[in-house]
Order: structure tokens, then sequence, then C-alpha cells
């Protein structure tokens, strides 16, 4: 099912088939975010989901820095990601044209942070999306 039609900037068109919405620390029981926690998280969603599933882009989020708790904290500084990620699939027509039989689409799963969901789907989508580089990035898979 299309959720949305996006056209990124090199005027490919692609579609959202489907969106995952978490909060970014939601799985944080104890302590606070540092550098290490947040690279941690960053290379575990970089991972594709399962054996066979489309390759994984992680949009690098902007990463600030409010301050140590104190003068040496226990985890080093405080570094805090955006409040949420987004883990957005997608696809589009074959990236090798000459494969293409009708069997064969292109297929991505992004991954990006933003502060909240204020803006519509649709355009927060848009906007996190519309500078890939999907040639490189997707893989071609028979339907």
């Amino acid at each position: 099912m299309t959720l949305a039609w996006i056209k990124l900037n090199s005027n490919r068109s692609i579609q959202l088939t489907s969106l995952e919405v978490f909060p970014t620390y939601g799985g944080l029981l104890a302590g606070y975010p540092s550098a290490r926690i947040n690279d941690r998280l960053l290379a575990r969603l970089a991972r594709p989901l399962e054996d066979g599933s489309p390759p994984v882009h992680v949009i690098t989020p902007p990463r600030s820095h409010p301050g140590t708790r104190s003068e040496r904290p226990p985890l080093g500084p405080e570094e805090r990601l955006p409040a949420v990620y987004c883990r957005g699939h997608f696809q589009a027509s074959p990236i090798d044209k000459k494969r293409d039989d009708g069997f064969l689409d292109s297929f991505l799963t992004v991954v990006w942070f933003q502060d909240d969901l204020a803006a519509p789907i649709a355009d927060f989508v848009t906007a996190a999306v519309a500078d890939l580089a999907w040639e490189g990035l997707a893989k071609d898979y028979e339907l």
C-alpha cells in the first residue's frame, strides 16, 4: 500500500510503503544519553531488519551537547539526538533499467531523526528524504 508518493530532488519518484515512529530514548532505563549510547543506537538502526531485507540508510542526525551534569560525568558528556526517529520503507522503479521486465523494483529503508511530529506526514517525510541518492543506496529485488 502506498502511503505517499515523494519526488526526490533528483526527479525520481519513490513511494512510502510504511512508516514507523519511535521515541529516540524510549528504551533508556537509567543514565543519560551520551556519544557512546548514540553511536550504538545509530549502528543498530543501520542494520537490515532481517536477512534479505532491503538496505538501510541512516541519515546522520544532529547531536546537541546541553552541558555536563558534573565536572566528570560517569558516562561522559551528555549528548542528545532529536526526540524521535522514523523508519520509512520505500519502493521505486528499478535502478537497472536493462532488467526492467515488470517484475523488478528498487527498495530502501531510510531512518531519520526529527524533533517532533508537528508537520503532516507527507511533508516531514519529503523533507527528510529529498536529497537521497537513490541509485547508490537502494537495491533492486524481484517482486
